[in-house]
């Protein structure tokens, strides 16, 4: 089969198409033929060697994909062959078949398409999680998300939006603010000509935010921490600025606030039931036309280095699509 191969971490550059032999499941994964993949900064991360967990090279690289199910390991009851579906692994994703772990492994409802199915559990399953499970976001407050048109940053909007906070983007542009404004940002901070702490204190008249979504870190966070409002929670997503940011433990006592990590990579398989019952909730809401992944590209395997360019340098608003097969 024909997949992208990561060989010595040196990153989206450094990838290469090759022919390699096809997986097979082990007993408690499906085999999956491709026919989307979603490209997040977590594969640029991984193939960099800078993520939490380093796969041996050589490896396939993608997260994320869709597709059709070819067959299924001896301990698999919840999934069959022929099964559309759609999973969120860290590694197989840009090969024409992959295996996945059957927890990983959602079912797609019938009216959301593979190409919007590659793009829903990293991003919407990250943001949800964060906001729902670890942030308790609660319908009336005031939620922050930096980085909102990125993939995750822009699902985060969506989602809150859905469940009814108020939404105050952090964008890098006037074209960015628009898109932001689209999905559910109420307010919008322009980190180009705006200060996040006096815009924040301003949009809230002084009280700060209920919770902060941060996929950005260094100066992002720096400025955010000490905006909290009473009992605030600042989500850590990830550090995309790259530097990682240092809170003096004063900062969240004077607010009685938190600082609250996130690690959707590694939930799943602390909590599979879970996951699945959230992943669910969401492909649910997807379906029923109330959440609506972004997606700004679908590019042939072949350009897979352009869609990576594009999600690395923050040009691409929302999410890139490869066809794989």
């Amino acid at each position: 089969m024909k997949a992208i191969i990561c060989k010595d971490f040196g990153g989206p550059e450094s990838l290469v198409i090759e022919e390699v032999e096809a997986p097979s499941p082990a007993a408690d994964e499906v085999l999956i033929a491709v026919r989307r993949a979603s490209i997040n900064y977590i594969d640029l991360l991984i193939s960099r060697g800078l993520y939490q967990i380093r796969p041996e090279a050589p490896y396939v690289v993608g997260a994320e994909a869709a597709g059709e199910i070819i067959s299924v390991g001896a301990d698999v009851t919840d999934l069959k062959p022929g099964d559309r579906v759609a999973t969120f692994e860290l590694t197989g994703a840009y090969g024409e078949q992959m295996t996945a772990k059957h927890w990983r492994t959602i079912a797609l409802p019938d009216d959301v398409t593979d190409k919007a199915g590659a793009a829903i559990l990293h991003n919407y399953i990250t943001a949800a999680y964060a906001l729902k499970n670890r942030g308790q976001l609660a319908s009336g407050e005031t939620l922050v998300v930096h980085g909102a048109t990125g993939g995750v940053g822009l699902a985060a909007v969506d989602l809150g939006r859905l469940w009814g906070a108020r939404v105050i983007a952090g964008v890098g542009s006037d074209a960015k603010a628009a898109l932001a404004r689209e999905y559910g940002a109420v307010d919008v901070i322009n980190y180009s000509g705006e200060s996040i702490r006096d815009r924040i204190r301003e949009l809230t008249n002084g009280r700060g935010a209920d919770v902060i979504f941060d996929p950005i870190g260094g100066d992002v966070f720096d400025q955010s921490v000490r905006n909290l409002a009473w009992e605030g929670r600042i989500l850590v997503i990830g550090f995309a600025s790259g530097r990682i940011a240092e809170v003096g433990t004063n900062r969240p006592l004077i607010s009685s606030a938190s600082v609250v990590g996130v690690n959707t990579g590694l939930w799943p398989n602390q909590n599979p039931t879970g996951f699945r019952a959230l992943a669910d909730e969401i492909m649910a809401h997807v379906a029923a036309g109330d959440l609506t992944p972004k997606i700004s590209q679908v590019l042939p395997m072949e350009d897979f280095l352009q869609g990576m360019n594009a999600i690395d340098d923050r040009s691409a608003q929302g999410r890139v699509i490869l066809r794989i097969s």
